[in-house]
């Protein structure tokens, strides 16, 4: 658990920078790849990945800008990897003006149960790492190869020796 915004800042920017590589895999065309016939694009999921980073801050307290057209899908996948770099470094400065270490131990009601405001920031990336799982899901249905988070894709396990890598 963060114990300073020292210590979030270090962890938002490190799972901000692997998101940022994943996002800087996209092509236009792989954000038409859909879940399911009915479901959610992966333009769409990284669009929410984006756009809910300033509405999850104000709901919990901050004083943050929000996206205008948040619901619109862009259909450029450069558009959503620099829209991801200007909203994640945003809300970092955010985060480092209006919360001190103190405001993490405060407590308030988080989706209907009582949090800290650092188990909120946790939450925050937690949302973050999930939609960027489903992201590579959709990449890899979309015929692309994603980035290695924490770890290498299978591609790259060969390079270590691996002939038979890990799904």
């Amino acid at each position: 658990m963060y114990v300073t915004v020292s210590d979030f800042i270090k962890e938002w920017n490190r799972e901000a920078m692997l998101t940022q590589n994943v996002l800087n895999g996209l092509t236009d065309e792989s954000l038409k790849q859909q879940v399911y016939p009915e479901g959610r694009t992966l333009g769409r999921i990284a669009c929410h990945l984006t756009t809910n980073i300033p509405d999850y801050l104000s709901h919990f307290g901050f004083k943050i800008d929000r996206v205008d057209n948040a619901d619109s899908v862009p259909t450029s996948a450069k558009e959503v990897a620099e829209t991801f770099q200007a909203i994640s470094t945003y809300a970092a400065q955010i985060i480092e003006q209006q919360w001190t270490d103190e405001s993490l131990e405060q407590v308030q009601e988080a989706f209907g149960r009582q949090e800290s405001n650092a188990q909120i920031l946790m939450g925050l990336i937690k949302h973050i790492i999930h939609h960027r799982g489903q992201i590579t899901v959709l990449m890899r249905q979309a015929g692309l190869k994603p980035f290695g988070v924490y770890g290498p894709p299978k591609e790259d396990w060969i390079h270590f020796g691996v002939e038979n890598p890990p799904e």
